[in-house]
Formats: structure tokens, C-alpha cells, sequence
């Protein structure tokens, strides 16, 4: 019943994008550049499948609670239930903990993808002013900031994550959130750089500070909005790249702790017993290259679609 109503909610989004994308409705070429954005994705099929994916996942990770058959921590029958193969009644099977798999996936999801989605939105908070500030700044300053992103991005940063998780124990998730929010700014900063570089000189901005427009207001008003093109896309593709790195995280054990459960430490219980009682890394494992291919297809779209060397038609 969950995989009709989840093919049911996609195939009516991708549906109502199609007819959106249709020729008659495509818009006019003097129509605002958001809404020639949302035309060029409208008609990327690939794009509208991967969408549509990620919003039904998101509603189904809200309201897991209500939808997952079982209680997430719940040994259903430790005797009888346990390590059973996918039946009616447990389609994705249960755990050596006799814990129902569906269960423990869906409330996973909704802490793998808002743990990705929370840290992303600090670091493209603490990259886009850091950036913006530099590269509206100029001279000495910016030398300065830049080399110590340079020093930063030297270091790689799973291995930062490591050594910090390690000496510093089990995390909450607040804590984690925070730590890999932290850690993934330094390449946005360099892209809200590059692209405040290439607007603080164009002609409007120029005209603006003749007519007596403060720093301030030049630099929120005019400038950092044309940086944001970039930062939309590195969003998108960013939170596909934690939900990567919090799932090994947690399979190692430091990331998001037990009994609550996230996709990496949902196929750290089953790693033990893969070759005999395959469903508990099975299933979590396609969640996870789903979801992460369908942000990667999505940002992608926003990509070619942001691009103002796109030209309608090609």
C-alpha cells in the first residue's frame, strides 16, 4: 500500500509539471528570470521524476510516526521475530532485535534528511556571508580570508569529522548538525566570492553607489543577490553529499546515535550479517543512493537552468 500510494503521489507531481512544461505555456521571453528558471526544469523529465521523488520522501519522513507500521525501537518478538525475511506483514523484514526495517527507514529518513538539510543551510549561511564579505571587501582583506580557506579546504574534511566525533564521544544531533554545518561553508565561500568579484564592477552597481547607495545597502541590494544563482545549486548538490557523509559517519559508529536510528547506523546493524540476512542494509542502501542521485539530478537541472548562457530551445 506504501509503494502504490508513493508511485501515486509521484506519477500526479510529474504529471502536473509536464503540463506546465508544455510549449503553450511556456512563458514569454520577457517574463521574470525565476520564472524562466522554473520553465527550463519543468521541462527536464529526469529532473521532475527526482523532484517528485524528494517530495514525497520529505512528506513521508514527516509524518513517519503516523505511517511506520511499528514503533521505531520496539522488539516486536525477539524470539519468533527475529532477523525474519520480508513478509506481508514486514516488508523490509526485521532486525536481530526483532525491530521492524520499514519502521526504522522511515524514521530514519527524517533524521538523515534533516540533519543534511539543517547543517547545509548553516554552511551556506556562514560561506555566502563570509564570501560576500570578502569579495566586497577587496585588497588586504580579501587576501587574508582567502588564504585561510585555502588552509581550511587542505584539510580533508571527513577526516576532521573523525578525529573531532572520536575524542569528543557520543554527539547529539543539535551537536552534529552544528559540527557538519561548520566543516561545509569553505567551498561556498570561494563561489560567493568569485561571483561578487564579477558584480561589484558591473554598471548597475556602479550607478547605485553614484547615487549615494551605502556599502551596506550596495552590498545586500545589489551585490549578494546575484551570488545566490550559485549557492541555490551548491545547496541542492550539498545536502545529497552529507547525507553521504552522515550515513558513514553513523556506520561507524559516531555519527547519530543508537537506538535512534538513521540510515548509516540502520546498515551498521545488519553489516554483521549481510551475506545471510541481506534486507537490513538492503533497503536502507537504496534510500540512500536514491535520494542522494535524485538531489544530484535535481541540482543538476538547477545548474543548466541558472545558467544565463542557456538559450531556449537547445
Amino acid at each position: 500500500m506504501l509503494v502504490a500510494a508513493w508511485l501515486a503521489v509521484v506519477g500526479v507531481f510529474a504529471g502536473v509539471c509536464t503540463l506546465l512544461a508544455r510549449p503553450g505555456l511556456i512563458p514569454s521571453p520577457n517574463a521574470s528570470p525565476w520564472r524562466t528558471i522554473l520553465d527550463r526544469i519543468t521541462r527536464d523529465r529526469l529532473a521532475l521524476v527526482g523532484l517528485a521523488f524528494l517530495v514525497t520522501l520529505y512528506f513521508a519522513a514527516a509524518i513517519a510516526p503516523w505511517i511506520a507500521p511499528y514503533e521505531y525501537r520496539v522488539q516486536l518478538d525477539i524470539v519468533e521475530l527475529k532477523h525474519q525475511a520480508p513478509t506481508l506483514a514486514h516488508p523490509f523484514g526485521t532486525d536481530q532485535y526483532s525491530r521492524d526495517v520499514l519502521s526504522r527507514v522511515l524514521h530514519g529518513a527524517r533524521v538523515s534528511l534533516s540533519v543534511a538539510l539543517l547543517s547545509v543551510l548553516l554552511a551556506i549561511s556562514i560561506g555566502t556571508a563570509y564570501g560576500g564579505i570578502a569579495g566586497f571587501a577587496g585588497g588586504r582583506l580579501d587576501g587574508i580570508m582567502m588564504r585561510l580557506i585555502d588552509a581550511l579546504l587542505a584539510l580533508p574534511r571527513i577526516l576532521i569529522l573523525i578525529a573531532v566525533l572520536a575524542l569528543w564521544g557520543g554527539v547529539s544531533l543539535p551537536a552534529l548538525v552544528i559540527l557538519l554545518g561548520l566543516t561545509g561553508w569553505f567551498g561556498v565561500s570561494r563561489l560567493v566570492r568569485a561571483q561578487v568579484l564579477a558584480t561589484r564592477g558591473q554598471d548597475f552597481v556602479v550607478a547605485a553607489r553614484a547615487l549615494g547607495a551605502s556599502p551596506l545597502r550596495l552590498f545586500l541590494r545589489h551585490v549578494l543577490p546575484q551570488a545566490m544563482s550559485p549557492v541555490i545549486v551548491a545547496a541542492t548538490l550539498g545536502v545529497g553529499n552529507v547525507i553521504m557523509l552522515e550515513a558513514g559517519l553513523s556506520y561507524l559508529g559516531i555519527g547519530v546515535p543508537q537506538p535512534r536510528p538513521s540510515w548509516g547506523n540502520i546498515i551498521q546493524d545488519g553489516a554483521e550479517y549481510i551475506s545471510t540476512q541481506w534486507w537490513v542494509t538492503l533497503f536502507p542502501g537504496l534510500a540512500i543512493v536514491l535520494t542522494v542521485m535524485a538531489f544530484n539530478v535535481v541540482g543538476d537541472a538547477l545548474r543548466d537552468a541558472m545558467d544565463p548562457r542557456q538559450v531556449d530551445g537547445r
